[in-house]
């Protein structure tokens, strides 16, 4: 295993790109964030539902990274905590190299299934103009690369708060690399 450190959480019961900084979230086993507008167990973003609201919710929890704010600050863009929608936000964890499967243990109860890549989207250069393309970049065979975190179903619940350790468990067997979700 190896670790890292939650640095902030956020939640917002509202539709909107953004979500509000909070003491801490509560994390509801096969659900997501408490008083999170896409906790459930069937997807719950808006442009999924429209598709098939009965799909599972793959996108329960979404991390990110704070290494991510360093990188586009580089560029001139600044970012911060719950700016990108994400409810929890990480630091120490190379969460874009994990496999599918991946345990994250955030604090002494919680447990988040990896399941996938965000795949960004319009909505972030509406945040930002020209934002888009620092966290949607292309590999050397033209592949999409997406930096703007990951996504995961709660296994157990918890509560999480800034401060708290991020414990890291890889799958057994074979890894399989990350894709959008």
């Amino acid at each position: 295993m190896t670790g890292g450190t939650v640095r902030a959480v956020s939640r917002n019961a509202e539709y909107s790109f953004t979500k509000p900084k909070r003491e801490s979230i509560t994390l509801l086993t096969g659900l997501g964030v408490e008083g999170d507008v896409h906790a459930g167990r069937t997807v719950k973003h808006r442009s999924r539902m429209a598709k098939d609201p009965t799909q599972p919710n793959l996108r329960q929890v979404h991390l990110i990274h704070e290494e991510l704010f360093a990188e586009v600050a580089a560029e001139g863009f600044e970012v911060g905590p719950g700016d990108l929608g994400e409810n929890v936000t990480t630091a120490g964890v190379d969460l874009l190299a994990l496999p599918v499967g991946t345990l994250l243990r955030l604090g002494s109860d919680a447990v988040v299934e990896v399941t996938g890549l965000r795949n960004p989207c319009l909505q972030i250069d509406h945040f930002h103009s020209g934002l888009l393309k620092q966290v949607l970049g292309r590999d050397a065979s033209g592949a999409p690369v997406r930096k703007s975190g990951i996504m995961g179903v709660v296994r157990s619940g918890g509560v999480v708060r800034p401060g708290d350790s991020l414990e890291v468990e890889l799958p057994a067997g074979e890894h399989r690399p990350l894709e959008r979700v």
